[in-house]
C-alpha cells in the first residue's frame, strides 16, 4: 500500500482483484491534509481512502474535490488531519465479490467507485464504474431512477415492464445474449432489492446476519425473457436453539417478497423454491447440513432436483454469508470424487440432439427442439460440476468454463468456442422468447436460415466435445 508507515500488500488473483489496475493508495488517520495532496500528486491518483494503522481496514474516503469544498474555500487549515475531513461510511466489497455484484452495488447507492478488502477486511484496492463498465454498454440510468423511486408495489412493477420491454428491444437490435443476460441481471437484482425494502419496512426483522440467495439462472446471472423464482435466505442465528424463533420471523418477510416479486412479474416457483418456503429459509448450519446431504449421501436421482442450489449467489442483506457458505461448499466438493460422479452421470443422461443422417433429432410430434434442455444445459451442467471440483467462485457458465479452462490448461481457442456456443444458443432461445412464436425454449430448425442452422450444428459439436471430456474425467 502506497503511503508512509504502511506495507506493500500482494494483490490476490481472483474476483474483483482482476480489475484492480495499481497497487493501492492509502493513508493513516493523522496524515495531514497537505500530504494527503502531495500524495495524491504523486500517485496521480483523484482520492485516497483513510484506513486503520497496521490492520488496514478503511475508514473512509478523501477526495480532491473534498478538500476543496471543506478545507481550501473555507480557509481551513491544510496542517489538520485528514481523519476529520474524510467522507465515512466506505461502501467495501471482498476481492472474492464478483464485477456483476460491484456494478449492482454502484447502481445501487450511485457510487463512482468501491474499495476492495481481503478476507481479512484490510483494504487492498478501488475499482471505479470505468473499470467495471469497460466494453459494456449497460445504459438505463433512467430505469435505476424509477426503481430507486419506486415506493409502491404498482410503480416497481412498472418499472419491471419496462426492463423487459428494454430488454426485448435489445434482442431486436441483436444484442449478444451474454450482453442481454447480464443486462436483464443488473436490473432484475434492482428490482429485488426494492421489494426486500418494501417488505423490510414492513416487518421488525431480527438483528442478525441475515441474506437473499438466488439459484439456478438468477444465480449464474443467466435470467432470460422468460424467467420465474428460484430463492432462498441464509441466516446466523446467535445460539443453535434461536434457530426455529427466527426462521418464524424471517418466513412472513420472505413470503412477502415472494409475494412482491410475483407481482412485478416473476412468478412464483412451481416446485415452490422460494425463500418463503421453510426448507429454504435456513440457518448457515442447516444450510450446510442440507449440502453435506446431497454431497455425501444422495444418488444421482436425488442430485437431479438440487443442482439449481449449487449456482447460488446473494442479492441483498450480507453478502458476506454467501461467500462463506460458497468457501465451505468448494472445500467440500473439490476431493469427493463420487458425489461429482453422480452429477456427470446425471449431465450425460441427455445426449446431444445431433443426428448422423439429418442434422437434428427434434420432437417427432412437433418437430421441434428444446433449446433449454438439449443446449444450454449441457454447458450449464458441465461448468458447474468442474467448477465445484476446481474450486472456481464464479457462478456463471462462460465465467466458470473460463477459470476451469485456465486450471487445466485448456486451449484459448477451445474456450472460447465453448463461450461462443453457448451465447449462440442463448441467444435464439431469448429470440424464440421474445417471439412468443412457439412455446418459450423450443425452435424449429426449419424456421432458421441456412447459416444460423450451421452454426447451431456448430454448438451443439462443442456441448459434445464438453460432454466427452466430462465422459473421459470420470470415466463415463
Amino acid at each position: 500500500m502506497t503511503s508512509s508507515g504502511m506495507d506493500t500488500r500482494p494483490l490476490a488473483t481472483a474476483g474483483l482483484a482482476t480489475l484492480l489496475r495499481r497497487r493501492p493508495v492509502g493513508a493513516l488517520p493523522d496524515v495531514t491534509v497537505r500530504d494527503a495532496l502531495h500524495l495524491m500528486a504523486a500517485e496521480r491518483v483523484g482520492s485516497i481512502v483513510v484506513v486503520d494503522g497496521e490492520a488496514a481496514r478503511p475508514l473512509g474516503v478523501l477526495t480532491q474535490r473534498d478538500i476543496i469544498e471543506r478545507v481550501v474555500l473555507p480557509g481551513g487549515d491544510l496542517e489538520e488531519a485528514v481523519a476529520g475531513v474524510m467522507t465515512g461510511g466506505v461502501v467495501s466489497l471482498p476481492l472474492t465479490a464478483s464485477a456483476h455484484l460491484a456494478r449492482l452495488i454502484l447502481a445501487r447507492h450511485d457510487l463512482r467507485r468501491l474499495v476492495v478488502v481481503n478476507d481479512d477486511g484490510a483494504f487492498v484496492g478501488v475499482v471505479s464504474r470505468g473499470d467495471l463498465y469497460a466494453s459494456r454498454s449497460l445504459d438505463g440510468e433512467d430505469l435505476v431512477e424509477a426503481i430507486h423511486a419506486a415506493g409502491t408495489v404498482d410503480a416497481l412493477a412498472a418499472a419491471a415492464q419496462r426492463i423487459r420491454e428494454a430488454a426485448g428491444r435489445m434482442v431486436e437490435e441483436g444484442a449478444s445474449a451474454s450482453h442481454v443476460c447480464e443486462w436483464i441481471a443488473i436490473f432484475n437484482d434492482l428490482v429485488v432489492l426494492s421489494a426486500v425494502d418494501l417488505a423490510e419496512a414492513e416487518f421488525d426483522l431480527p438483528l442478525v446476519p441475515w441474506s437473499w440467495l438466488a439459484f439456478g439462472s438468477e444465480g449464474r446471472l443467466e435470467q432470460t425473457l422468460d424467467t420465474d423464482q428460484d430463492n432462498g435466505l441464509i441466516f446466523v442465528p446467535e445460539t443453535e436453539a434461536d434457530t426455529e424463533a427466527l426462521r418464524e420471523r424471517f418466513l412472513p418477510f420472505a413470503q412477502r417478497v415472494n409475494a412482491l416479486l410475483d407481482a412485478c412479474g416473476f412468478p412464483l416457483c412451481k416446485g415452490e423454491v422460494m425463500a418463503g418456503n421453510p426448507r429454504w429459509c435456513l440457518s448457515m448450519a442447516e444450510w450446510r447440513d442440507q449440502f453435506a446431504g446431497w454431497i455425501s449421501s444422495a444418488m444421482p436421482d436425488d442430485l437431479l432436483n438440487a443442482t439449481i442450489f449449487f449456482d447460488f449467489r446473494a442479492v441483498a442483506g450480507d453478502v458476506g454469508l454467501a461467500a462463506s457458505l460458497q468457501r465451505w461448499l468448494l472445500a467440500c466438493t473439490g476431493d469427493n470424487d463420487l458425489f461429482l460422479r453422480f452429477m456427470a452421470d446425471n449431465a450425460l443422461r441427455g445426449g446431444v440432439p445431433l443426428g448422423r443422417i439429418r442434422d437434428f433429432v427434434v420432437d417427432r410430434e412437433s418437430g421441434l427442439l428444446d433449446l433449454k434442455r438439449d443446449g444450454s444445459r449441457i454447458f450449464v451442467d458441465a461448468a458447474r460440476i468442474l467448477a465445484l471440483a476446481s474450486g472456481v467462485f464464479d457462478t456463471a457458465t462462460v465465467g466458470r468454463l473460463q477459470a476451469v479452462g485456465s486450471q487445466l490448461g485448456w486451449p484459448r481457442r477451445e474456450v472460447a468456442a465453448y463461450a461462443e456456443a453457448f451465447d449462440f444458443i442463448q441467444q435464439l432461445r431469448l429470440r424464440g422468447q421474445h417471439d412468443k412464436a412457439g412455446p418459450p425454449n423450443r425452435i424449429a430448425p426449419a424456421a432458421l436460415n441456412e447459416l444460423e442452422r450451421a452454426f447451431l450444428k456448430e454448438s451443439f459439436r462443442q456441448a459434445r466435445k464438453l460432454q466427452h471430456r466430462l465422459q473421459l474425467r470420470y470415466q463415463l
